[in-house]
């Protein structure tokens, strides 16, 4: 049972590898759902003994792409299939909610043989047996989804379907929500070989910072301790 923790800073990627997590999910901007990671962070992970995967996504906000951003997110995935990053992780949609296979197989082909997530724009599709079959068809190795659902121990049932949609063709990897204190009684409702969490833990920002609007109040910082408990559970 593997274990992806998803962090956005150079610290949270070294704690979580030290901390012994399997695989690492790097982002900018986590508090907006995760931006591309910069090319500095990127080159940093190769230092790791773990495989880092950078999440491929040019702005906050929905993922209906224009042209000029999916050309931006193809050099993206080039940057840091150049670099030597094991992965990385990717999503687009059209305006019907649905994949937008264009978008995705020019993202899947820079790629080239990265291994490839498909992020949880696929938990916003209309149509989950459908997308399951694009991304199959497009060649990517692993869907990330909390089944539709706020987080995935919410969506543990729509997950379980998922997995039989999947059969065994792509994996399926839940993700969002999952702690060490539910992955046991998650884990015994649905079969998977990896799930992906967080880890983190909220810090107060510096209140001068906060009132200039920089950022927001608290941020969310990886957590070595529950990424140890998190494995420890995985384990058990």
């Amino acid at each position: 049972m593997k274990l992806e923790v998803c962090v956005d800073s150079v610290e949270g990627m070294i704690a979580a590898a030290m901390a012994g997590a399997d695989r690492i999910e790097l982002c900018s901007a986590l508090e907006v759902g995760g931006l591309t990671p910069s090319a500095g962070q990127m080159a940093r992970a190769m230092e790791l003994a773990v495989p880092v995967h950078a999440l491929i996504r040019s702005r906050a906000g929905d993922f209906c792409f224009s042209a000029d951003e999916v050309a931006t997110m193809v050099a993206d995935i080039r940057a840091a299939r150049q670099i030597g990053l094991a992965g990385v992780v990717i999503g687009a949609a059209g305006d019907d909610g649905r994949l937008d296979q264009r978008a995705l197989a020019a993202m899947r082909e820079a790629a080239g043989p990265m291994s490839v997530t498909l992020h949880r724009v696929f938990d916003l599709v209309p149509d989950f047996a459908e997308a399951v079959e694009t991304a199959v068809e497009l060649g990517c190795n692993r869907i990330l989804t909390s089944g539709g659902a706020v987080g995935a121990p919410e969506g543990t049932e729509a997950i379980a379907r998922i997995c039989d949609l999947a059969a065994g063709r792509i994996g399926i990897m839940p993700g969002a929500g999952i702690t060490s204190a539910n992955v046991g009684a998650f884990l015994t409702k649905v079969r998977v070989d990896e799930v992906h969490s967080a880890c983190g833990k909220l810090r107060p920002m510096d209140a001068r910072a906060v009132a200039m609007d920089f950022c927001h109040a608290e941020r969310l910082e990886t957590d070595a301790d529950e990424v140890r408990a998190l494995k420890s559970a995985l384990r058990a």
